[in-house]
């Protein structure tokens, strides 16, 4: 599954990866389900897209300064990946950060998104385990990425927000703060 978004965004939003009855389907990351209403939604409020989420990727909806991708690239079985799967597509989140000159801030969706980019950047995942609502600084890496902000977040899945693990005030203030921290005079 392709990422969305400009290669010069300064955000990239780090999910799971593609859902079979979402994004598989329409060829988006996180459109064509319940996910994509209340990540694209947030990000509209927060200035980090344009437009209407219509669940379809021909609503007219249009990412600013972001970009979203996934820890793993193919729909997994089960809709969960296997460790093999995300250490496998790991070089390809490598190549993306690399890709990304502008890159200030990770938003990432869960745990398994966390773990991915601290492995793309060499970094230990026991040192820093994921918490919902941190902003962690990740220092500069060996190989020329620069330093950069990780922001975590429950998964924006239906059953996060159905079991009430995930809230919409509970992303929205995860959202807000990391706009808050990237508008800021240096952003990020």
């Amino acid at each position: 599954m392709a990422s969305w978004g400009s290669l010069q965004a300064r955000l990239l939003v780090l999910g799971l990866a593609p859902g079979v009855r979402g994004a598989n389907r329409t060829g988006r990351p996180f459109t064509g389900d319940y996910a994509g209403m209340l990540l694209y939604e947030t990000l509209t409020r927060f200035g980090f897209a344009d437009g209407r989420y219509g669940a379809d990727p021909d609503d007219g909806l249009r990412l600013r300064d972001t970009r979203v991708a996934n820890a793993v690239r193919c729909v997994p079985p089960a809709n969960l990946p296997q460790p093999v799967e995300i250490r496998t597509c790991n070089g390809f989140l490598r190549d993306e950060l690399a890709a990304m000159p502008a890159l200030r801030a990770v938003l990432c969706l869960g745990v398994v998104s966390h773990n991915a980019l601290l492995r793309a950047r060499g970094l230990p995942a026991s040192r820093q385990p994921f918490k919902h609502g941190q902003v962690l600084q990740l220092p500069a890496t060996g190989d020329g990425l620069p330093p950069l902000l990780l922001a975590d977040s429950y998964h924006v899945s239906r059953y996060n927000t159905n079991t009430g693990v995930l809230t919409t005030a509970m992303f929205e203030a995860v959202v807000g703060d990391l706009a808050e921290r990237l508008n800021k005079p240096g952003g990020g």
